[in-house]
């Protein structure tokens, strides 16, 4: 399954629909990119794994605080959807379509 490229992920979390742009290349089991909210400027992935059709990577944020996300989800076509681990304040779903 291709999942290179550029990536709009919406991730509905208790604050409301976030936003950010993931760019991704996988090689073998390995995903490396980067991920950005707004207009900012990417920040390298970490731990980004493949197998078959489910991705898997960690991003870490400093707003509204400082947290590391870990997502996990499954690529379909144009579509990738799953879940993202929000720290102390759960799990939220996340959708995504290739830019």
């Amino acid at each position: 399954m291709a999942v290179d490229g550029p990536w709009k992920l919406t991730v509905n979390t208790p604050m409301g629909q976030q936003e950010s742009t993931l760019v991704i290349a996988a090689s073998g089991a390995t995903l490396t990119g980067t991920q950005s909210a707004g207009h900012g400027e990417g920040k390298p992935i970490e731990g980004g794994s493949v197998s078959g059709n489910e991705i898997a990577w960690s991003a870490s944020i400093t707003k509204p605080m400082p947290m590391t996300l870990k997502f996990t989800g499954t690529v379909d076509g144009d579509k990738l959807e799953g879940s993202v681990k929000l720290g102390m304040f759960g799990s939220a779903p996340f959708t995504g379509v290739r830019a």
